[in-house]
Formats: C-alpha cells, sequence, structure tokens
C-alpha cells in the first residue's frame, strides 16, 4: 500500500461535537460507547499516526461510567457531558505527567491538578481520554506524530499529536496551544479545524510556559463549529459580544493583501479564491484590502519576542547533559539568550503599534481571510512547517479560526484563517462559525 493510501484509510471523520452531545444527553447513545469506539480507534491506526503519547483507557471508562450514570438519573454537568478530549502534554491533567515531549522531563512525576482549562471543561462534562504528543516543549523538535493524510509529510507543530488524533478519527475534539504557530498550522496541514483564543483571555494555569507573553490554550475539531462548541464551555463572560446586528445579517469579511502573499503556492491560492466566492455565494461581502503594515516585520517581532522569552524561562535546560534536549530547543535558548533587553522591547512597540493601526484600519471587518501556510504539509517529519504566516496574528493577539478548504492535488489538506479583533471571541466564535459553513470542504 502506497503512504498515500495508507493516509486515506487513516483519516476518519470523529463526529460532530454538539450532535455527539445531544445524543448522549438523549440517551441514543452511552459515554462508555462513545469512549470506547474512539479506543477502538486508537488501537486500529495509532501505532501508524503515533497521536498519543499516554491513554487513560481505564481511568477513562471508570469516569464514563459515571457520566452515564448521572446521565440516567437526569444530571448532565454540561454541555460536553461524555465528550471525550485529547490534551496535549504541555498541559497538567491530574494523575498524568506533562513530560512535554522531552527527555529531560522523562522521570517527571504525575501532575497533582488538572490545568485550569482541564478542570473547567471537566466541569463542562468533558472526559479526558490522555495525553497527546507535543513537539519538545512546544517549539521546533518534531514529535513522533504523522500526518494521517500522509505519513511521509508532517502533521506541523507543535501541537501535532491533538490535531493528528481529531484527523485519525480517534477523539472528536482536542487541546493544544499556540506560541508562533502551534495550533493553527497543525490544524491546517491534517485538515482540522481550530479554535485559537484571544492572547491572556484564558489561564495558563497548569500549562508549561514557553513564552508567557504569547502563549495560548487552542481547541481543536474536525470542523469549526466542533472546535468552538469546545471553546465556548470555557470562555470567560467577560469576552466581547457580537456586533448588534439580525442573525442572519450579512457579515464584512476582508481578504488582507500583503508583500509576503507572494510565497502563496497556486493551489492555497485557487483555495483563497473559491473561498471568497462561497462567501459571496452565501450573501457575505467580500473587500480585498492591502494591509496597512507589514507582515514580514510582524514575524521577525513576535519570532524575537519569543526566543527573548523562552530563554529567559528555559535558562536552566541549558545546564542539560548531551542528550536531555535537542539540538534545536539548546541553540533557540541560545540565540534568545543574546538578545539585548532594548530589542526586545522594541519588538514589543511594533507589535502594540501594528495592533492599533491594523484593526483601526479593519474596523468595518467582521472577520480578515489570510491563508494559514504558503504551501501545504511538507514532506517529511524533521521540519514542522513554514510559520510565517500564522505568527503575526499570533502576535496582534486577536481570535483566529483555522478553516478546512479543501486540498491540493495531492491530496493534502488546506487550510485558511478567519482572524478577529483581540478580545472579540465570544461574538467571533459565532461569526467564524457563520462563516466557516459557507466555506469548509
Amino acid at each position: 500500500m502506497t503512504t498515500r493510501a495508507a493516509g486515506k484509510a487513516l483519516v476518519r471523520d470523529p463526529g460532530r461535537v454538539r450532535e455527539l452531545a445531544a445524543d448522549l444527553a438523549a440517551g441514543r447513545i452511552s459515554a462508555e460507547s462513545l469512549l470506547l469506539r474512539c479506543l477502538d480507534r486508537i488501537d486500529g491506526v495509532d501505532a501508524q499516526v503515533q497521536a498519543w503519547c499516554h491513554v487513560e483507557a481505564g481511568r477513562a471508562l471508570a469516569e464514563a461510567r459515571v457520566l452515564d450514570g448521572e446521565a440516567r438519573g437526569g444530571r448532565l454537568r454540561g454541555p460536553l457531558h461524555g465528550i471525550p478530549v485529547g490534551v496535549k502534554d504541555v498541559i497538567d491533567v491530574a494523575g498524568l505527567p506533562t513530560r512535554c515531549g522531552s527527555p529531560a522531563l522523562r522521570e517527571r512525576a504525575p501532575a497533582t491538578a488538572d490545568a485550569a482549562v482541564v478542570a473547567t471543561l471537566r466541569a463542562a462534562g468533558a472526559l479526558v481520554l490522555g495525553k497527546a504528543h507535543t513537539t519538545e516543549f512546544a517549539y521546533f523538535h518534531p514529535a513522533p506524530t504523522r500526518n494521517p493524510h500522509d505519513p511521509e509529510h508532517t502533521p506541523g507543530g507543535s501541537s501535532a499529536g491533538s490535531a493528528a488524533a481529531v484527523a485519525a478519527g480517534m477523539v472528536p475534539a482536542a487541546l493544544g496551544t499556540q506560541t508562533v504557530a502551534s495550533v493553527s498550522r497543525p490544524a491546517a496541514y491534517c485538515g482540522v479545524a481550530a479554535y485559537k483564543p484571544s492572547t491572556g483571555l484564558l489561564s495558563t494555569f497548569g500549562v508549561t510556559p514557553l513564552s508567557p507573553l504569547f502563549d495560548t490554550v487552542g481547541f481543536f475539531g474536525r470542523r469549526v463549529a466542533d472546535a468552538v462548541a469546545l471553546f465556548e464551555p470555557v470562555c470567560p463572560a467577560h469576552a466581547a459580544p457580537a456586533r448588534a446586528r439580525d442573525a442572519g445579517a450579512p457579515l464584512t469579511v476582508v481578504q488582507l493583501g500583503d508583500p509576503v502573499l507572494a510565497d502563496v503556492s497556486d493551489a492555497i491560492h485557487s483555495a483563497l479564491s473559491q473561498a471568497a466566492r462561497r462567501l459571496v455565494d452565501a450573501g457575505h461581502q467580500v473587500v480585498p484590502r492591502d494591509a496597512c503594515v507589514s507582515f514580514a516585520t510582524l514575524h521577525e517581532a513576535q519570532m524575537s519576542s519569543c526566543l527573548y522569552e523562552m530563554s529567559r524561562v528555559h535558562r536552566g535546560l541549558l545546564d542539560l547533559p548531551d542528550g536531555q534536549l535537542s539540538d534545536k530547543l539548546r541553540d533557540a535558548l541560545r540565540e534568545g539568550g543574546a538578545i539585548p533587553d532594548t530589542r526586545y522591547r522594541a519588538a514589543m512597540s511594533t507589535l502594540d503599534e501594528a495592533r492599533r493601526r491594523l484593526f483601526a484600519d479593519l474596523r468595518d471587518a467582521d472577520a480578515v481571510l489570510w491563508p494559514a501556510a504558503p504551501q501545504t504539509a511538507p514532506r517529511g517529519l524533521a521540519w514542522t512547517g513554514d510559520p510565517r504566516f500564522i505568527s503575526p496574528w499570533t502576535g496582534l493577539g486577536g481570535p483566529m479560526v483555522t478553516v478546512p478548504a479543501g486540498t491540493d492535488p495531492a491530496g493534502l489538506p488546506i487550510g485558511l484563517l478567519l482572524n478577529g479583533v483581540p478580545g472579540s471571541d465570544r461574538g467571533f466564535a459565532a461569526t467564524a462559525t457563520r462563516l466557516a459553513a459557507a466555506m469548509e470542504i
């Protein structure tokens, strides 16, 4: 069997989160049967995909039976009652070790408490299935995970296992984290959806830091509505609501232009054009507009800020002996350590000024349409892919949605981004869901 044919066998839709939740609430399926379905799929394909570093089958089954008993008694914890969820292995789950994809932490003891986001999802009824592979400390040294669409291609990073687990139908939803492009890019490469909230909206208690200014928990699902269904129960009440309008009123999408887009492949350029046409056909307005800021400059500012912060957070890792840390991460920590305070402050000022200017220029837009990457997932596993198109938006700090938008001629997924104003998450989640319904393939 060719790797491409193997990839087709590895890809499966895990189901719609809201539909599964409705079936669980109505007693049409049980949490135990849904979990067993996930475990059977993991047994069947994870040896090839390698999405999981730890599957807690026994404890998850015990929790599923408790949830089923509560449902039979008419007690539902929340909108995710019985929904299995994977958790990236930089996020604490009580009773499981958080080893961050690094040999340096292979002997780390289990966490004694859930991360805040995990605790909130449990309160909404979600069931933690296990821990998904991450790149080392959520930086660029790759995880062992393969892309389910073609195992010879990267799944992206750093949330490789979370995206691949959803793409392969092993779990309907998963948690990741994004510091540069670590949620949006693996979603695009693996052909699934993701919701990256505004920076600072959610607590990162219990999340191993990389660059605290940018670290943000994100949410994966097969479609945008699935990722949003996982996000909404943890969205704080203070997140800005949608702008007042009729529920079915047309939306305005700006298709932003910038010189960096000259590197976009023909297939992704075509996907952008087709998505714009589908939005117009659905009654929305698509407005082309050149960016008033430089996205190449934003990428440089965001990356240098990350390197500076991670070198301060993880300085102690440089003292580890050879074999405990990848050369890629070691080199990045040294590079970041050489960045002076003045350069860091200048980069932060660049991002702050760009944020002010760009969103003032986009005040008429409900969302911004943008490609997730210049090409589809690269061949090979040593490189997790190009972050240049995502990192500027991460630096700007607004919510970001990855929309599955078809495939290239080789059958590899194409992902597009919808971006919003920082802090607008409660309204933007609904807006992005409406827009994605017209765009998704």
